[in-house]
């Protein structure tokens, strides 16, 4: 029986801290613990006794990267509870909004967290030196992203202009078109990052795969939709609690989610893409075909070329929004509250974020349910690692811990927008 070590400390290039426990006997990984630590934020009970209107400020805090994914699932359980629904130019501002948190997110994932990985670097910065107009290229699409956010939302960072209902200020069509023009330089650059991440070596590994992500009949489901799955099972917002139920594991502060009783399952852009792909926008369609992808990709490896298709979909989508945009009548619509309960699902970039408020007779949060897809994900991730691993324990350790890290950095988990989440401990 072999026993052996290995120790990573400092993760950069995910948000959060955690560490990583492999547990190997006799050529066989016998346990994966993905340990969360962090001290748990607390952000449902907050919002116990808050008025109505308060979760989508409230909740943008919980990510700096992704606020609008928080602010448009909060809005949407709270107007489900209030029996109104956001239609017209109001949604379509509202999904523009969201293309530009796609567009800013995936940007810097892909060019400054991920693609380090495939070039040999530890940081983005180290790529930089040798492959500047690489990294150039990424903060170009970051900042066009931000600008977009800033425009609707009034700052690129936990945007102010988002409420209940619609927003405070809606623009002036003649504001949206130097966002649109930097938009159209942006689609070029999302079309030749889709071409340069597509020629990056990637390991040979596929995984059985069981996907979750909205699906809506018009469009690549982002905003709105009912929650599909890949054996062909479905739901709606409203059913979710009969079909995902977190649970406490004893290595982690962050809960575990199951589906239908089963552990494991995936969101993130390999579902969306697996379950929406015919959905994407034609460019965005031939652009993933040219790199290969196929029609599903169980290759968690290639998520950065998936994300990467995504960002030309969703600059191209916004393109497209503001060419046709209506400045609507009034900037929000009414959500007068009342007793009940309501329940909003959106795809955050990383996947899908459920959201499920209480409201009581006076218009105060009276319980609040926040399902975040990297927790959804991280008994999946788990799962990943101990596939990776096994067939690979004879490697030298250095070797086999980076490959751990990146398998980690795959699926761009958000643990707390903190600086650094990894400390691998492995044992064998």
């Amino acid at each position: 029986m072999t026993h052996k070590s290995i120790r990573i400390g400092g993760l950069t290039r995910v948000e959060g801290e955690g560490s990583l426990l492999v547990r190997a006997r006799d050529g066989r990984v016998t346990d994966v613990e993905l340990n969360i630590y962090e001290p748990p934020r607390f952000f449902e009970a907050l919002l116990r006794g808050r008025d109505h209107t308060e979760p989508p400020d409230i909740t943008a805090r919980i990510c700096g990267i992704c606020p609008v994914a928080y602010q448009m699932s909060a809005c949407q359980a709270i107007e489900a509870a209030c029996g109104i629904e956001v239609t017209g130019p109001l949604r379509d501002l509202r999904l523009l909004l969201y293309y530009g948190e796609w567009i800013e997110s995936h940007a810097l994932h892909i060019c400054l967290l991920h693609a380090p990985d495939f070039l040999g670097y530890d940081s983005g910065v180290a790529m930089a030196a040798d492959h500047r107009h690489l990294v150039e290229r990424g903060l170009t699409l970051k900042k066009a992203g931000n600008e977009l956010v800033a425009a609707l939302g009034g700052r690129a960072i936990h945007p102010v202009n988002v409420r209940v209902g619609g927003f405070y200020r809606a623009p002036a069509r003649a504001e949206l078109a130097p966002v649109a023009e930097r938009l159209r330089r942006a689609r070029e650059e999302a079309l030749a990052t889709v071409e340069w991440v597509a020629g990056f070596d990637f390991p040979d590994v596929e995984h059985d795969y069981r996907f979750l992500a909205l699906h809506h009949p018009a469009e690549y489901a982002i905003l709105s939709g009912t929650i599909a799955v890949s054996d062909g099972t479905g739901f709606a917002a409203a059913d979710w609690p009969a079909h995902i139920v977190e649970e406490q594991v004893p290595h982690s502060t962050a809960l575990h989610a199951r589906l239908d009783g089963t552990a494991g399952y995936l969101v993130g852009a390999l579902a969306r893409y697996a379950l929406n792909g015919r959905q994407l926008s034609p460019l965005a369609r031939s652009a993933a075909e040219a790199a290969g992808l196929g029609p599903v990709c169980r290759n968690p490896f290639r998520s950065i070329v998936v994300r990467a298709v995504e960002i030309l979909h969703a600059c191209d989508e916004a393109i497209r929004i503001i060419e046709d945009y209506t400045e609507p009548q009034a900037p929000s619509i009414p959500a007068e509250p009342r007793p009940g309960v309501g329940h909003g699902v959106s795809e955050a970039p990383r996947g899908t974020l459920y959201h499920r408020y209480r409201i009581d007779g006076a218009g105060l949060i009276a319980e609040a349910d926040i399902v975040p897809p990297t927790s959804q994900n991280q008994a999946r991730i788990e799962m990943d690692l101990r596939h990776l691993v096994e067939p690979r324990l004879d490697l030298p350790e250095a070797e086999l811990a980076a490959l751990c890290e990146r398998a980690v950095r795959n699926h761009d988990p958000c643990i707390s927008c903190s600086a650094h989440f990894l400390h691998l401990h492995l044992d064998r």
